[in-house]
């Protein structure tokens, strides 16, 4: 497909390899793909005056005075005294030098405003959430999580907003979300134009942050049940992010543009997606590196507020699984797209075109066969072989050893150094593509802001396909192949992928899936090719195993438009589903703009759609009807049967006149048609905290290994303390630190007014907190803090560090046997040297 009218492009310039053979040196990693640096392809339309949209009576007139004035610049002062409809837009401080505000009078402005709250739950002895092992229990925190809270809102009538949010978590989820709405209520009428109409909480699909809290009971099993503790830390930060949104909106401007990225995802599911139709893979093959197997675009909406130019935040959409930390890690991130908003955030720290509080989020896509191990699956047996192509196993036909490799898959360090370079190659194009829009904005358009959301139930839903064929959906259920895992994380015991069936595994199984719930006769015919291993719809005991009743929703302003999608699609669904969105906004779009400004035509009628999630409900994966036949994973796990995508496109599109300007209020929701709340009767097996308590003869904070105060450390050198600590769930520290590293800053006059200021914390990527217990009976625990300085760049080094006189801070909080009282300390290392590399070493 031909290059269109701005969109960027990619060259391997010189700095880049220079770039890449640094990265190498002091990371010892391959950068065999490594993103280049974007230009843009060339706009011929770069040489005329960009048209603005006005309203039908002031194009009347402006046809009128062409009449009598030829002269051009006449023509631009008097359209734009007479302009109706820009008139209201038209600030002097859109032509401030320096704001980098569009100044094309007729640029719509919103109501904006973005806000971060802090969600990082329990990080030890809960396991994390995403594959499903119980044995992975949290042992320390090496990144905070987050989420990060984006509204838009109409000037005009504002009612018209949405919240998007963007969670550091596997995904959305219903109790989480009928809880920040329920707090939204609790805060009073300013808060009452938020519910579940217009707030859409997606997740990044991290696999690195502690589970429990989701509502429904199959995902709560590993583990052992909800933890209300995690829940609650998620429900508060994400309310808290939207506190800060609301009460930062301003009027503002909206810019969106799409660069490529190279180098940061490949489809895990080659096989499956092959058995789409050749004529519609080809349609996006546009070279050897884009093969169209997965989606290279990432697409960016920048906020910007009109007072004085500066831009407070992004939001992109890109797709990439959230699997860079390994099935082995027990140390909480955000993964790779934590890695890459915390890079955005820490670059315009100080710009003078960032607001001091620039929020970044980095949302998912249509990621659901689409990995981060990008040099591909192989067999960890010695063999040196690649897993089958088909099923994804080895010699032995087990699916065990075969592991998707990330571009740093030599260090040992449980995918940390792949996680940050796959973070590093979002972050980068993402961070040219935010400066090229200052310079070049592409404005979002037109004063329409519009929500829906509906809920809807799955379960047995008949509608007409767009063949004209009828169709139906399924009570909810997860074939073999669900069991076999991913190339990312593979399963446990002999299930394969593809060929998964009561036949080619243990007979324990069929007695298994016989003991929990056996399918009817009428749920295999739909659920047909899959072969069921878990009934999970039909399973209401002792409550609801997985969810029937799903979150259809979207958004809308000016041209572009979200799906918000509850389920993992995979790149072919993702592509379907906003194929069949753009047709249906784009004849919306054209009604609007013709009743608006009298016209159609132009960049402003050409609909953007994007899709984020996996948001609200999590509904496992949604592929397309040939994926399905295939029955590999993300087949097996698309519930509803194999017109699932179907149903979601006929769902979506039957609400998508809500999105348009005509509509003056959202569709209603019944209170019957709900989804359950199971956040009052979950079951619950998790440990509580029962005491702390110190060693003998040392008290909490007591250092136990200390740094080498004697000698000087160099950049590079990994720098650690271990304290006496405690259970780090008595308090979760939520906008705080477990952790930091603090310096020593000297006034040269009055020495005694030096004072220790913190450099880095808990939410830095260079510095892990870790803990472990000791023993249990006693109550006893140790706390590791280290600063991997080797991860500090040398901008940072220079902006925010340098050499001088450091330590390492630990803030802690025990809990007493008698009385459960907690109580706070802290413990400090001794004070070290810290300068440049030792160059003679």
């Amino acid at each position: 497909m031909a290059p269109q009218v701005g969109d960027l492009q990619f060259e391997p310039l010189a700095v880049d390899q220079e770039k890449a053979q640094t990265f190498e040196r002091d990371r010892k990693v391959d950068t065999s793909k490594v993103p280049l640096r974007v230009r843009f392809a060339e706009n011929p339309d770069s040489q005329r005056t960009p048209r603005c949209p006005t309203s039908r009576a002031a194009s009347l007139f402006i046809g009128n005075i062409l009449i009598v004035i030829s002269v051009a610049v006449a023509l631009f002062l008097v359209a734009a005294q007479f302009d109706s409809l820009s008139w209201n837009y038209w600030r002097s401080d859109i032509s401030n030098p320096g704001t980098n505000v569009s100044t094309c009078a007729t640029d719509t402005q919103y109501l904006l405003g973005v806000g971060k709250g802090d969600i990082t739950g329990p990080v030890v002895e809960i396991n994390l959430m995403g594959y499903a092992d119980p044995k992975q229990l949290g042992t320390g925190l090496r990144q905070r999580l987050y989420s990060r809270a984006f509204i838009v809102g109409s000037l005009e009538r504002p009612q018209d907003r949405f919240v998007y949010l963007v969670l550091d978590t596997q995904s959305g989820d219903t109790a989480v979300r009928f809880g920040i709405i329920k707090a939204l209520k609790e805060l009073g009428p300013e808060y009452a134009f938020y519910g579940h109409h217009n707030i859409a909480l997606t997740g990044t699909h991290s696999h690195a942050g502690p589970g429990g809290w989701l509502n429904y009971l199959l995902p709560q099993i590993t583990s052992k049940g909800f933890d209300r503790q995690g829940y609650q830390a998620i429900v508060d930060g994400a309310v808290l992010s939207i506190r800060k949104a609301h009460e930062s909106l301003q009027p503002g401007y909206l810019s969106a543009g799409t660069t490529k990225v190279f180098g940061a995802n490949i489809n895990r599911s080659l096989f499956s997606y092959l058995a789409n139709p050749e004529a519609e893979r080809m349609k996006y093959f546009k070279s050897e590196e884009e093969d169209g197997s997965v989606e290279k675009d990432l697409t960016m909406l920048k906020f910007q507020r009109a007072s004085d130019g500066k831009n407070i935040g992004v939001l992109t959409w890109f797709p990439v699984h959230g699997t860079s930390m390994l099935g082995n890690n027990t140390v909480v991130t955000g993964d790779n797209k934590g890695v890459a908003a915390w890079l955005f955030e820490k670059s315009v720290r100080g710009d003078s075109s960032a607001a001091e509080d620039f929020v970044a989020g980095f949302s998912q896509a249509n990621m659901g066969d689409v990995s981060p191990n990008v040099l591909g699956a192989w067999c960890e047996d010695n063999s040196g072989s690649q897993c089958s192509f088909k099923n994804s196993t080895c010699s032995n036909g087990k699916s065990q050893a075969c592991h998707g490799r990330g571009p740093a898959f030599k260090v040992h360090d449980d995918g940390a150094s792949s996680c940050f370079e796959i973070g590093r190659r979002q972050f980068e194009p993402a961070k040219q593509l935010y400066d090229h829009l200052i310079n070049n904005p592409s404005p979002v358009r037109g004063p329409w802001v519009k929500a829906f959301h509906t809920f809807h139930d799955m379960s047995n839903f008949t509608f007409i396909r767009p063949d004209g064929k009828p169709a139906r959906t399924c009570p909810a259920a997860l074939g073999y192949s669900f069991a076999a895992g991913t190339t990312d994380g593979p399963g446990a015991f002999d299930f394969t992928q593809h060929n998964g069936n009561e036949n080619t595994t243990m007979p324990i199984w069929k007695v298994v899936r016989y003991f929990i719930k056996a399918p009817g006769d009428e749920q295999k015919a739909c659920q047909h090719p899959k072969p069921i291993l878990l009934d999970v719809g039909e399973i209401l005991r002792p409550y609801d195993w997985s969810p029937n009743i799903v979150d259809v929703q979207a958004f809308r302003v000016g041209q572009f438009a979200i799906v918000v999608s509850p389920g993992e699609a995979t790149t072919m669904a993702g592509r379907r589903w906003k194929e069949a969105v753009g047709q249906s906004f784009k004849r919306i779009l054209d009604q609007d703009m013709e009743q608006t400004y009298g016209y159609t035509g132009g960049p402003s009628s050409n609909p953007i759609v994007v899709l984020g999630g996996p948001a609200n409900t999590y509904t496992h994966y949604i592929t397309t009807e040939e994926e399905y036949q295939i029955q590999r994973y993300e087949g097996a796990s698309t519930l509803y049967g194999p017109d699932t995508l179907n149903a979601y496109i006929n769902v979506t599109l039957s609400f998508l006149p809500y999105l348009s300007s005509e509509s003056t209020s959202p569709p209603a929701h019944d209170e019957k048609s709900f989804p359950p709340d199971n956040t009052n009767r979950s079951l619950s097996f998790i440990p509580a905290v029962v005491r702390d308590a110190p060693p003998l003869f040392k008290g909490f904070g007591d250092v136990l290994v200390d740094v080498d105060s004697a000698r000087g450390y160099h950049r590079g050198d990994a720098i650690r303390a271990v304290f006496v600590g405690a259970n780090p769930r008595n308090n979760l520290r939520l906008e705080g630190t477990y952790a930091a590293v603090e310096k020593l800053f000297v006034d040269q006059v009055n020495p005694q007014k030096s004072e220790w200021r913190t450099v880095r914390s808990d939410e830095d990527w260079s510095l892990i907190y870790s803990w472990k217990r000791k023993n249990s009976v006693m109550g006893t625990s140790e706390v590791e803090i280290m600063w991997e300085t080797g991860e500090e760049t040398d901008e940072w080094w220079d902006k925010e560090l340098g050499p001088g006189v450091y330590r390492l801070k630990y803030y802690g909080d025990s809990k007493s046997l008698f009385g459960g009282k907690v109580q706070e300390f802290e413990g400090v290392s001794g004070a070290f040297t810290l300068v440049r590399e030792n160059w003679l070493g």
